[in-house]
């Protein structure tokens, strides 16, 4: 089998290292020019939870990402007149969340990817795929060459050109009612909780912040507001603002931040109708992409990755096997999904594992290479 994946974002390499493990010949092809090179320490960050580490660790993966990252232990809960309302380890039976840019998870499995000799392809920007006699989907990039593969597996995130090539009537990404920004804050005054996270909950928004290796805080805010803004970079004191009726030190982080502020308005793809056609397949965000606010985007893509290769390990048509992908992911991550469908800040977890249903913890989901993976 050879399967070509499309994204070279954190689920499309995820896919590509699984998959190798497997034994499954593949390649990723990339729309971006070229190599993200070293991270500056700039663009938004993520935690990657204890279900994300065990996926990685299924494929031995892991070590790279923790080397790149760094734990949050604790979670402090304050109300807008700074009043402490919670203090609480973070993974009690699990291990604790990892703080890293989504730069540097992205390179440490790239460079994985290469060190096992994974041709990952820039400057393929993905026009159009079909299928053509025998099953075999062929790809046609915008720099005129093609590539062709047994499966294509569209890893390339919420606006995916291969979800749209599945289904022309897939459903658009639905606006949250949430703007998220983040930065990093360099000034002594700004300095935030070193072994955790501080989370404010304000009169107009929300906020949390932990300080990193570099000493600066990395912090991000939560907004909510009506209409989705433009992806890019935002200015601090603007973002500020939201806080600034509030008795916390939210506003003052924001306005001590160095560098750009990276803003996105949150979207989500709650329920896809198709995510494959026998011969394509969308995994990650391209699939169910999920509100910021579940902190579960990379490690569902993680899981995705590593359970789709099972799938195709073990189950010898390939149509078959992404049938039982889609039955094994679909109910969990649109749970997941769901969870942070609202414009409003939910509640932190306080260091429990969030429920994705009353049988199942979210953070706790495990998997086990050997095991057998059957429709």
């Amino acid at each position: 089998m050879n399967v070509l994946i499309t994204g070279a974002g954190i689920a499309g390499p995820a896919a590509a290292l699984a998959l190798s493990k497997a034994g499954i010949t593949c390649e990723v092809a990339e729309a971006r020019p070229g190599d993200d090179g070293d991270d500056d320490g700039t663009g938004a960050f993520l935690t990657l939870t204890a279900n994300g580490q065990d996926a990685l660790h299924a494929i031995d993966a892991d070590q790279p990402v923790l080397d790149a990252s760094f734990p949050a232990r604790r979670l402090r809960i304050f109300s807008p007149d700074g009043r402490q309302l919670a203090d609480a380890p973070l993974g009690h039976d699990h291990p604790c969340p990892r703080t890293i840019t989504r730069a540097a998870l992205s390179r440490a499995l790239r460079r994985q990817a290469a060190d096992h000799g994974i041709p990952v392809r820039h400057g393929k920007r993905l026009v159009t795929a079909g299928t053509g006699p025998g099953g075999t989907v062929t790809a046609t990039f915008a720099d005129g060459t093609q590539a062709s593969a047994d499966l294509l597996i569209g890893a390339d995130g919420i606006h995916s050109p291969v979800r749209t090539l599945i289904d022309p009537g897939a459903p658009a990404p639905r606006y949250t009612g949430l703007l998220i920004a983040c930065g990093y804050a360099s000034h002594p005054a700004a300095q935030a909780s070193a072994d955790g996270y501080d989370m404010y909950y304000g009169n107009k928004a929300f906020f949390g912040c932990t300080t990193g290796p570099d000493q600066r805080t990395w912090w991000f805010a939560r907004i909510p507001q009506p209409e989705p803004a433009a992806t890019g970079t935002g200015d601090p004191d603007q973002i500020a603002r939201a806080y600034d009726d509030d008795a916390t030190p939210a506003a003052a982080i924001i306005r001590h931040t160095r560098g750009p502020v990276t803003t996105t308005s949150a979207r989500d793809i709650a329920c896809l109708p198709r995510w494959s056609n026998g011969a394509m397949i969308v995994i990650g965000d391209a699939a169910h992409a999920a509100s910021p606010s579940t902190t579960q985007g990379a490690s569902l893509a993680i899981e995705d990755a590593v359970i789709l290769a099972q799938c195709l390990r073990d189950i010898p048509a390939i149509p078959g096997a992404l049938t039982a992908f889609e039955q094994l992911r679909r109910d969990r991550v649109e749970r997941v999904a769901r969870s942070g469908a609202s414009g409003e800040n939910p509640v932190p977890s306080m260091g429990r594992p969030r429920k994705a249903d009353a049988g199942e913890s979210v953070f706790a989901h495990h998997i086990d290479w050997s095991a057998t993976r059957r429709p």
